[in-house]
């Protein structure tokens, strides 16, 4: 069972965001609930995918919409993806390390598999933008962070705004 209410934007280092997911077994009410509240996590903070890490909660899900609007967010529960096309480094950001960017190599093209909230399974072809977040909200559902694909030097360039994460984290949490 989600606890829905306490579901929040959730920032590194929480673990929750570290690991790997866990796939949802059941769709029930409170996955439903779990998705209407992580798209309101997702537009409050001008977001165009969030994954169910960072919301707090570390199932298989995650909500998408290009233009990061609630009525075209669409739910995409236990995705697999099989990216596609040439490789094109863009910048990108992520509402779990606000304030750091990077550029971030992904396949131009994807393609997703995954159940939508009533259980049906379906498919879709992204590429651009939506196959950027496909892989975006993937990658968190295995516990990797933008952070981990920066090249050195943009790791350098996060560090101090990594350490002030850290430290609200640990303030937050003591």
């Amino acid at each position: 069972m989600v606890d829905v209410k306490n579901c929040k934007m959730t920032k590194w280092p929480s673990s929750v965001l570290l690991e790997r997911a866990e796939p949802i077994e059941e769709i029930g009410e409170d996955i439903r609930a779990l998705a209407e509240k992580m798209k309101d996590i997702m537009v409050e903070f001008k977001g165009v995918g969030l994954a169910g890490p960072q919301a707090g909660v570390g199932l298989r899900i995650f909500v998408a919409s290009q233009d990061g609007t609630k009525e075209n967010a669409k739910v995409y529960i236990n995705p697999e993806i099989t990216p596609s096309g040439s490789v094109v480094t863009n910048e990108e950001g992520c509402l779990s390390l606000p304030g750091i960017y990077g550029n971030i190599h992904r396949s131009s093209k994807c393609s997703i598999k995954a159940l939508d909230l009533d259980g049906k399974e379906f498919s879709e072809n992204g590429e651009g933008l939506l196959a950027r977040i496909f892989q975006h909200e993937c990658d968190h559902l295995e516990g990797t962070l933008i952070k981990d694909k920066f090249s050195t030097v943009a790791k350098i360039g996060a560090r101090r705004k990594l350490k002030q994460l850290q430290e609200e984290y640990d303030s937050e949490n003591e």
